[in-house]
């Protein structure tokens, strides 16, 4: 009887399959040991892309090769495919290699593939196929969205969908920050991470980066960030347009007062601290002009600012010259004139030390001298003449003066 070539192909198949049962019945041996003949590896694949799998044979003595699904299913027996799934597909076969693709993969084709040869006893080695699926686009919410300074804020980093969960880090700037992470595994293995970040913030943080960075094997550079925005009080100083100099009588004196905060002041004033500020003086804004000086106008001037975070001052403090006045500065620096003072007082101490040691000195020489030829008399009355220069020693006696 003849048959066909397709009918030779369906017996061969059917005659593999039954082969393959029986084999199945039986124990087949789990190899482990160093120098087996039949490896593999195991394989992580992205959700959606191809994994490959290879069953190697080290000196191979013409046995069968086949790989089986994790429900043990014969998904190719040497070269032929009994198994209805046309994602897999043969890569190459050769007495020493039969290599699989799997392609599309989902987290349903996850799980542990069987190796198998047939020797005596059959020996399998297996390839865990892990399915990596990343994460959704971070979402990024903060507690509030302006702050202002010296008060803390919270933000949150949530990444959804993930397997395994992913991990988030967090960068202020330069600085990398550690959050509060919290894990939930939903029903269909699948993790969601949320990390919670808390920050006490300055006016220099205004308009610095948060970033939410995410940490996951099937995919990198993945992040979302936001802006800090922080309120903070005005910045004074009070800036001296007119004199370039000394301030003289009868000159004119013109202040500007400069102040940036955030939102910007909404209020600026003038004041003189204990007294009035004179009743010609001009304030305009930010300006304050008092003509004609005179020294009665000396004082502390001080400029206001207040926004919705609160206030701050600069001071100016007037000296009113002599209209002759030439040169020299404004201000005098006391930590200067501090400094010389004390130097001067030091170096006059140093020298009241030195001269009254050389005082001591040579006061004890001037009386060794005054009674010498009182020593050597023979009565009381020529100790007294000796002593007080009579003509025997006036050679020897000495008087020293400063």
């Amino acid at each position: 009887m003849a048959i066909s070539a397709s009918g030779s192909l369906s017996v061969s198949l059917v005659i593999c399959l039954i082969l393959g049962t029986f084999l199945h019945k039986g124990a087949p041996q789990t190899i482990t040991a160093e120098g087996q003949n039949l490896v593999t590896g195991n394989v992580s694949v992205v959700e959606g892309e191809t994994a490959t799998i290879s069953c190697r044979v080290k000196n191979n003595d013409d046995s069968v090769i086949q790989l089986l699904n994790p429900n043990r299913q014969t998904i190719f027996f040497r070269d032929v495919r009994p198994l209805k799934d046309s994602r897999f597909q043969l890569v190459n076969f050769s007495d020493n290699e039969l290599r699989v693709s799997l392609s599309n993969v989902t987290l349903v084709d996850e799980g542990r593939y069987v190796c198998q040869l047939y020797t005596d006893p059959p020996q399998e080695a297996y390839a865990d196929i892990t399915v990596l699926v990343p994460p959704s686009n971070p979402i990024m919410e903060t507690r509030e969205e302006v702050v202002s300074e010296g008060n803390e804020t919270e933000i949150t980093c949530t990444a959804m969908g993930s397997k395994p969960a992913s991990s988030i880090t967090w960068m202020k700037g330069d600085a990398v920050l550690q959050g509060e992470e919290a894990v939930e595994e939903t029903y269909d293995r699948m993790f969601t991470v949320t990390s919670r970040l808390r920050l006490t913030v300055s006016k220099e943080d205004d308009g610095v980066p948060v970033i939410c960075i995410i940490d996951h094997p099937a995919v990198k550079d993945v992040q979302a960030q936001k802006y800090l925005e922080v309120q903070y009080k005005p910045e004074v100083k009070i800036v001296v347009e007119f004199p370039d100099g000394l301030t003289r009588e009868g000159e004119n004196l013109e202040l500007t007062c400069k102040a940036k905060g955030k939102p910007q002041p909404h209020q600026i004033n003038w004041f003189k601290v204990d007294d009035d500020v004179p009743s010609h003086a001009v304030i305009t804004g930010s300006d304050l002009l008092i003509e004609n000086l005179n020294k009665s106008y000396n004082g502390t001037y001080r400029c206001v600012a207040s926004n919705l975070v609160g206030e701050a001052y600069d001071d100016y403090i007037l000296y009113v010259y002599d209209s002759r006045a030439e040169g020299g500065p404004r201000n005098i620096d006391h930590a200067v004139v501090g400094g010389v003072v004390a130097v001067v007082v030091f170096a006059a101490l140093c020298l009241l030390i030195v001269l009254g040691r050389y005082f001591a000195r040579h006061k004890g020489t001037y009386f060794t001298h005054e009674a010498k030829g009182a020593e050597d008399a023979a009565d009381a009355d020529t100790a007294i003449i000796n002593a007080e220069g009579g003509h025997g020693h006036v050679d020897d006696k000495k008087e020293y003066y400063i």
